[in-house]
């Protein structure tokens, strides 16, 4: 959700990737509640941050959830600056179909609320 999302606000100002640690797949509800806001999830698809390890030069490393952080190798070639969101892992939340759908769309909507805000810094100058 956060790489459609910055890709949604950034513009050409970012390039954005997305990996996990161990990725399982695009989540169902993750998908449906992207969709709420227009934005296609069906062509995107779980990539290890292996996949980018030494291989691409990120300004910024951005983790959105404890466990990410926690367990994010601390020397990842190529990056610049790390910065950690902590996000609540919303594939982690157990609840109602309607519980889960709701769970995703507060994490949703926090992680828009934090790219518009950081996007906004990048362009003040903080």
């Amino acid at each position: 959700m956060a790489e459609a999302l910055l890709r949604k606000h950034g513009g050409d100002q970012f390039e954005a990737y997305s990996a996990g640690l161990e990725p399982k797949g695009v989540n169902p509800y993750a998908e449906r509640v992207m969709k709420e806001v227009g934005i296609d999830l069906s062509r995107q698809y779980s990539k290890h941050v292996k996949e980018y390890m030494g291989k691409v030069h990120f300004a910024y490393l951005i983790t959105v959830c404890d466990e990410a952080e926690e367990k994010c190798p601390t020397t990842f070639p190529g990056f610049g600056k790390r910065i950690h969101w902590p996000i609540e892992d919303p594939a982690a939340f157990v609840g109602s179909d309607d519980e889960k759908l709701a769970k995703f769309r507060k994490v949703r909507n926090q992680l828009e609320q934090g790219i518009r805000a950081w996007l906004k810094e990048q362009r003040d100058g903080k």
